[in-house]
């Protein structure tokens, strides 16, 4: 049975203005990089850390808001606007960095529990400060994800927790399953994530009963996907197996990614295509291995609401820019 819990609280050192509609932010993070927290970033690889790499100290991307001497810190911004910064290891705004997959920033944001999603691309002003429209839609607690290479540097994610009060709807997150639809389009799903190795997933379009043989390329692939852990939103970003134009690689309707998830438990996949002019995003929850014995039923969080898959498309929180 659904529950409604009331979020509110305001900021725990550090705050963000998002806006009248959304109060004002919460960053809930450490900022405590160490030798033993380093990882590849989660950003721009076919694959993610192994289940050893976590045992060894070596996390996922997205977990830690500061790393590598690098931090994500959100600044206050007019309403209905979202702005933050990356400071470097001499303590300034970085002002460069590295074009990756078409972009030099990837936003993406998520609620805690797996619900709203969406994947936009801020403005670098001159003082090092990134913007866009407010992507946090709903209340909710969300985690923002920064995810891109300075230059001179090492691809980074950089992850931050934020708080937007308001009344919320609690439902468990959608079960696993092979095929959803959204926005008149079928994606179905074929191959399983296995913890620690490398395993392909296709990803099928199709629509009207009819394959799509013609998707266009979006941030320079025929398609992005990104694996959010059920918990701690461990981010994991892969690409396809080849690119347009390669020779090799066809337009659909088959997008093939070869994607390594770090431990067992359930995993929310957020699939972003382009077709028709516009962007579409179809989502699948996924279980790799065996989850842990106390794991919610069907891979269920308790801490917020979650659509069906494909039900919700479209809804508050889910969109690109």
């Amino acid at each position: 049975m659904n529950t409604v819990t009331r979020l509110g609280g305001f900021a725990l050192g550090l705050a963000a203005v998002f806006g009248a509609a959304y109060g004002i932010g919460r960053v809930a993070d450490p900022a405590a990089p160490s030798a033993e927290s380093r990882h590849d970033g989660g950003a721009a690889h076919t694959s993610g850390p192994t289940a050893h790499d976590e045992a060894a100290g070596l996390l996922p991307g997205g977990l830690l808001v500061s790393d590598r001497g690098y931090t994500l810190e959100p600044v206050a911004a007019p309403a209905g606007e979202f702005a933050f910064r990356i400071a470097g290891p001499d303590g300034r705004p970085v002002t460069r960095y590295d074009v990756a997959h078409d972009k030099r920033m990837h936003l993406i944001v998520a609620r805690r529990d797996l619900s709203g999603f969406r994947h936009v691309h801020p403005d670098l002003a001159p003082d090092g400060t990134w913007r866009v429209d407010n992507p946090l839609a709903g209340p909710g607690q969300w985690r923002a994800f920064a995810d891109f290479t300075p230059t001179g540097g090492e691809p980074l994610t950089l992850g931050v927790d934020v708080t937007v009060p308001g009344a919320l709807t609690e439902r468990p997150l959608p079960a696993p399953a092979t095929s959803t639809t959204v926005d008149g389009y079928t994606v179905t799903l074929t191959g399983e994530p296995q913890p620690g190795r490398t395993s392909p997933l296709t990803l099928t379009i199709s629509r009207n009963g009819q394959p799509v043989t013609d998707l266009e390329p979006y941030l320079g692939a025929y398609g992005h996907l990104v694996a959010l852990r059920r918990g701690d939103l461990a981010y994991l970003h892969v690409h396809p197996d080849g690119t347009p134009g390669d020779g090799r690689t066809k337009p659909g309707p088959a997008v093939t990614f070869l994607a390594e998830v770090p431990s067992a438990g359930s995993y929310r996949l957020y699939l972003d295509f382009r077709h028709g002019g516009s962007v579409h995003t179809a989502e699948f929850t996924v279980v790799a291995g065996t989850p842990p014995a106390d794991a919610p039923p069907n891979g269920g969080d308790p801490s917020g609401p979650a659509p069906t898959d494909g039900a919700d498309h479209g809804t508050p929180g889910h969109g690109h820019n």
